[in-house]
């Protein structure tokens, strides 16, 4: 798209060093598994999603006031994003709770970021102008087969919940099949990047509200630390990690701002090891590098034979972030994510 054009970096300096912004993008995101882990240690599933949706979308509403910024208008664009709401938050966001119950937080991490590796299969089927170079064919093989080392295939995945996992690496499928719906149909709208997430988030907080009803009840008792973690996990997962990310692809550009989603899972490693006390054999980190790689791999650009629009940003990110549309999106665990325009969204 001519998205509404971004503010020139010039006038979008913050005080605060962008390397300091994008650190804490990188802490936001890669928490955000460890808070979904102990969310659903008090509330269902779904409770959780709806949780981290409502408060994501009060801090969007905030932001939308305060800039005095438009909501989208016209039918077609809100169907539009009522479809993006559900393959890049409602369903991903309560695939991830759902798999957390079985599987531990660093493995869900891991999961989130093979979100390259689908876009570019998919890609292959969907997009037909953005055909794979041998480079980035390496980079699909290479991720896939640290999918198999993460999950011990050669052991028979012995020890591994499969429901769970399949689960995880699903909702991963689902950002990247939203991202590739959102290019198709959400390019050329008009409205700000912001009024766009905001709105995204908005819908996908209705679906909850209609769905967890149906499947959960309310709980008996509320306990202080998971409902600590669904705030987080909505407020800064899904609120404030997007626009910090706005500041950052404005003012270092969307190809540095993506970076962020190669912490994510190091991130969320680490906090599970030393803050849960996950289990980590060592074909969890090796198999995780070797995705990592792939997942760099798929995203070289060969020569382009003509120029591409870039799409509207919209929120996605882990879980998840927010993100500005890709051609191959990486998410932010929760979501929102996340980041690459033409871009890459955790």
């Amino acid at each position: 798209m001519s998205s509404p054009a971004l503010p020139s970096p010039s006038r979008r300096r913050s005080a605060l060093d962008w390397r300091v912004r994008f650190g804490v993008l990188a802490l936001i995101w890669g928490f955000s598994f460890l808070f979904i882990k102990v969310g659903t240690e008090g509330f269902a599933p779904f409770q959780v999603t709806f949780g981290r949706l409502l408060f994501g979308t009060a801090v969007l509403a905030v932001a939308l006031v305060v800039k005095r910024d438009r909501l989208p208008r016209g039918a077609r664009t809100w169907g539009h994003l009522t479809v993006a709401a559900f393959l890049l938050n409602a369903l991903p966001f309560s695939l991830f709770s759902y798999a957390e119950l079985t599987i531990p937080s660093t493995l869900a991490g891991i999961c989130n970021a093979t979100t390259p590796l689908w876009g570019m299969l998919l890609s292959l089927v969907a997009l037909s102008e953005d055909r794979p170079t041998r480079v980035r064919a390496a980079g699909l093989g290479i991720g896939f087969v640290g999918v198999l080392t993460v999950l011990g295939a050669w052991q028979g995945f012995s020890g591994l919940d499969v429901t769970g996992t399949a689960l995880a690496l699903l909702a991963s499928a689902s950002y990247a099949v939203g991202w590739i719906y959102v290019r198709r149909t959400l390019s050329a709208t008009g409205s700000s990047n912001l009024a766009l997430a905001g709105s995204q988030v908005g819908l996908a907080t209705l679906q909850l509200a209609v769905v967890t009803p149906l499947f959960t009840s309310l709980p008996t008792h509320v306990e202080l630390l998971p409902l600590l973690s669904v705030i987080a996990l909505g407020a800064l997962g899904t609120g404030y990690a997007m626009l910090l990310q706005y500041g950052v692809v404005a003012e270092v550009g969307p190809t540095t701002a993506s970076m962020v989603t190669y912490f994510i899972p190091v991130i969320a490693t680490a906090a599970g090891v030393a803050l849960l006390g996950e289990h980590l054999a060592w074909n969890t980190p090796v198999g995780a590098l070797v995705v990592l790689a792939g997942a760099a791999l798929t995203q070289t650009r060969g020569p382009r034979r003509r120029t591409e629009r870039s799409p509207a940003p919209t929120a996605s990110s882990p879980g998840t972030a927010a993100r500005t549309t890709p051609p191959h999106a990486t998410a932010d665990p929760t979501g929102t994510t996340q980041v690459a325009q033409a871009t890459q969204t955790t």
